[in-house]
């Protein structure tokens, strides 16, 4: 009896080295085949014009190519909802926004538990909202803006990138604590919302600054303010929002996210691929004039940073009895 015994636990012992052996392998490999970075906005915004920089930077380090995949709609959750059923092998990330933290608020029903469907890799970026108009718009300040949005109340529109994201919101609590309302509209993206301010169909956007910024620049859109509670160092001559609407404060954000359940070894080579990338020229040079700054750190800063913003607008959400759905 002793002897199939010693042989049994000899053989499992060796079936797991096995098994251990081929996980290492495996990890050690990783990647081997070309990554898909998913972008739950169109193609054109701010969130497009990152990720397309950050996979750049990865697909060097990390020696395959980083695929851009544009998933927009529903405010995020088509693109959130993909990568949340995608295998957990590191192959399918998310550049997250805004949206991420304020859709389980916002929304009564999601395909997928947001506490529990993502695995976080690194925050990425952070920096204000700009409230853009027309380059020939006849509001040259946000008093002018609210001096309208007074006298024909939900006349004014707005455009988002989405419902739930950092532009709907800024809209949102600029109506609540200036008491004005303002009508919004959302799109698919930034890029499209941009486009149809630019040719008149909506009056203004509290755009991201990477989208925003690269318009400014060009005298295609007028910056009215930023949505920083001060000015933002790299759009010093543009005032806070806050200068006009005490209190007034929002923040865009951009995180990286892999399915949950992504081995702890596949998201720490994916931390580090994307924290050497951020800290590049290349990319620092890409956001830094827009009034976006790189922000690095573990994938437990980031989880942290996120529940942090959940609570915050989980209050302004239900202050204010906000839904779209």
């Amino acid at each position: 009896m002793t002897f199939p015994f010693r042989s049994f636990l000899a053989r499992a012992a060796g079936a797991i080295a096995v098994t251990a052996f081929a996980a290492g392998t495996a990890l050690a490999a990783f990647p081997d085949k070309p990554l898909h970075l998913i972008v739950p906005f169109a193609p054109g915004g701010g969130t497009d014009a990152i990720a397309r920089s950050l996979g750049i930077g990865m697909s060097q380090l990390l020696g395959q190519p980083v695929i851009i995949d544009n998933k927009p709609g529903a405010g995020t959750i088509i693109g959130d909802d993909f990568v949340a059923k995608s295998p957990p092998d590191g192959y399918t990330l998310v550049v997250a926004t805004f949206a991420h933290a304020v859709n389980p608020s916002l929304m009564s029903k999601l395909p997928f538990d947001t506490d529990r469907a993502f695995a976080p890799v690194v925050l990425l970026a952070r920096g204000p909202n700009v409230l853009v108009v027309r380059a020939d718009s006849p509001f040259k300040s946000v008093k002018d803006v609210l001096n309208a949005a007074r006298k024909t109340p939900g006349k004014l529109t707005y455009a988002s990138q989405g419902n739930g994201t950092s532009a709907h919101l800024a809209g949102e609590m600029f109506d609540n604590l200036a008491k004005v309302h303002m009508t919004h509209i959302p799109y698919k993206g930034a890029g499209p919302a941009l486009t149809d301010l630019m040719g008149g169909q909506v009056d203004m956007m509290f755009a991201t600054a990477a989208a925003a910024a690269p318009l400014v620049n060009g005298g295609k859109l007028r910056a009215l303010g930023v949505t920083s509670p001060q000015r933002a160092p790299a759009l010093k001559d543009v005032p806070a929002i806050a200068e006009t609407v005490p209190g007034y404060s929002v923040e865009s954000w951009y995180g990286l996210f892999a399915p949950a359940g992504t081995p702890a070894a596949v998201i720490a080579r994916l931390n580090a691929a994307a924290t050497k990338a951020v800290q590049t020229a290349e990319f620092r040079q890409k956001i830094e004039p827009e009034g976006l700054m790189p922000s690095t750190g573990t994938p437990e800063e980031l989880d942290s940073f996120v529940r942090g913003e959940e609570a915050r607008w989980r209050k302004v959400v239900k202050e204010n009895n906000l839904k779209t759905d």
